[in-house]
């Protein structure tokens, strides 16, 4: 058994180990296994929340996306700081209201705010369409790593089932505790190896970061700036998708769940304010697949994820592999336990509740959503396995499901809310169908809209889908008020 594989091993028992122990001292009832009972700190919120930060996608995609694309990665570095910023006026609110009324997921936020239980089991579904195939991604992402830092000891077919078991026992046993206390341990070890590698594998291979960015301009002008129009990843394509997708990041029905946790709302107003720095490490990140562009050449397709990883495995003896590698298994483990946890709420909560038994009470919903972690675990991992270029698909429409939902969101927080329940789950309604339609054909701005001007159509199709969910929101809503109802009614009967 090599060195790398020991470490590993090492670090993933651990992880099962204190996801398991993080249920000490808790009586598991459904509030403590979703919410933490609503007692995190400002460190273990801050640790949720910038989870979404260092997930699977970001240890490979982020550096692939750099050694692959080169200036256009820099939008995962803007997007998430701009949500930070939002943060500090948008989830205070939404924790008031939660906290008020013992909210426990996103769809039973939605459902109470607009009194609809038809809209909770709509976002819920919105919700579980997007999370599987995010699933998937962190599970992808850690067959690969283990894979790859192991030697091929380990088949990324075992690595990706060991895995899933691992998680699906803490989730039974902790829920977002277990994701908490593990979300310490992954931020520690991402944060050092991420800082290191990102500083020493420029000065080792190029003499340091001013020229290895020389060296990259050389062999390859244009690289590091975005293109003016048509590319695909111009500025206009850059500044739409940071801006959509910073609308998105807290709908996420697994990040919007990490609000539910915190035991009052000065916490959200301190973490927006460091948050935003925190997210600098992953410069660091984005350096290493700079790094791997001349060093490991002519990777293609996906295999420029693996840029990082094959760079380590050219510098480093197999213990350093090993640490890495550990780090990586953890980018998948504690998101992918935030999300086991939040998807088999909404499935027993949002939508089993919600939809089919109104009056269960939470002891049969906790132990319903403790019997469908292994149930969706399983899903996640048949479609890991056997999902082909679907979950491609899936997983490009998710963020724009999700975006979706911030309307009817924003709109709920005005004090005087002029949406009614039927504008907002028709502009969701029609907001998810245009997304699925433009993403399963391939449809791009400058395709459906072809008279546009040409630095126009390199514009996020997903805005295509928000403007119509707000149109289709404010006309509804506008038809739909109690007052004009009610006038109407009178007419008649007159």
């Amino acid at each position: 058994m090599s060195t790398a594989l020991v470490i590993i091993a090492a670090v993933t028992l651990f992880a099962l180990y204190l996801g398991v122990r993080a249920r000490h001292g808790h009586d598991m009832n459904l509030e403590q296994w979703t919410v933490g009972g609503r007692s995190f700190g400002t460190a273990f919120v801050f640790l949720l929340m910038a989870g979404e930060i260092y997930t699977t996608f970001t240890f490979l995609g982020g550096s692939g996306f750099a050694y692959g694309k080169g200036a256009p990665v820099y939008y995962i570095l803007a997007y998430a700081t701009l949500a930070y910023v939002l943060s500090y006026w948008l989830l205070p609110p939404v924790w008031r209201f939660a906290k008020t009324h013992r909210l426990v997921s996103q769809p039973h936020f939605f459902a109470r705010k607009y009194d609809s239980h038809a809209l909770g089991v709509l976002v819920a579904v919105v919700d579980v369409a997007a999370l599987i195939p995010y699933l998937v991604l962190q599970l992808k992402g850690l067959g690969i790593i283990v894979a790859t830092t192991s030697y091929g000891a380990i088949s990324s077919t075992t690595a990706i089932w060991i895995g899933a078991v691992v998680v699906a026992i803490y989730v039974i046993a902790s829920g977002v505790r277990g994701s908490a206390w593990n979300s310490v341990m992954k931020d520690l070890l991402i944060l050092g190896v991420v800082l290191f590698l990102g500083i020493y594998l420029p000065i080792h291979h190029y003499g340091g970061l001013g020229e290895m960015f020389r060296a990259i301009d050389a062999a390859r002008p244009g690289f590091l700036t975005l293109a003016d129009k048509g590319a695909g990843t111009s500025l206009v394509w850059f500044q739409s998708t940071v801006l959509l997708t910073a609308l998105g990041f807290f709908m996420w029905p697994h990040t919007f769940g990490s609000v539910f946790t915190a035991k009052n709302e000065r916490i959200f107003r301190r973490n927006a304010m460091v948050l935003p720095i925190y997210q600098l490490i992953l410069l660091f990140v984005f350096f290493v697949g700079f790094a791997a562009t001349l060093r490991v050449p002519g990777l293609k397709g996906g295999d420029i994820d693996l840029s990082l990883f094959r760079l380590t495995l050219q510098t480093f003896d197999p213990w350093f592999v090993g640490v890495v590698g550990a780090a990586g298994v953890l980018t998948a483990l504690v998101p992918g336990s935030m999300i086991l946890t939040t998807a088999s709420t909404l499935l027993a909560n949002d939508i089993y509740r919600g939809a089919l038994a109104r009056h269960a009470s939470d002891a049969v919903v906790a132990r319903l959503a403790r019997f469908m972690v292994p149930v969706v675990a399983l899903v996640a991992v048949l479609f890991t396995l056997h999902g082909g270029e679907t979950i491609v698909a899936l997983l490009l429409m998710g963020y724009n499901f999700v975006t979706q939902l911030f309307p009817a969101l924003v709109c709920s927080l005005a004090p005087r809310n002029r949406v009614t329940k039927q504008g907002a789950f028709c502009g969701i309604a029609v907001g998810v169908l245009v997304v699925t339609v433009t993403t399963v054909m391939h449809l791009s701005v400058g395709q459906l809209l072809p008279f546009l001007p040409d630095t126009l159509k390199d514009v996020n199709i997903g805005f295509v889908a928000l403007t119509l969910n707000v149109i289709v929101l404010a006309i509804v809503s506008a038809v739909t008020q109690p007052h004009l109802r009610a006038e109407q009614s009178g007419a008649q009967t007159h």
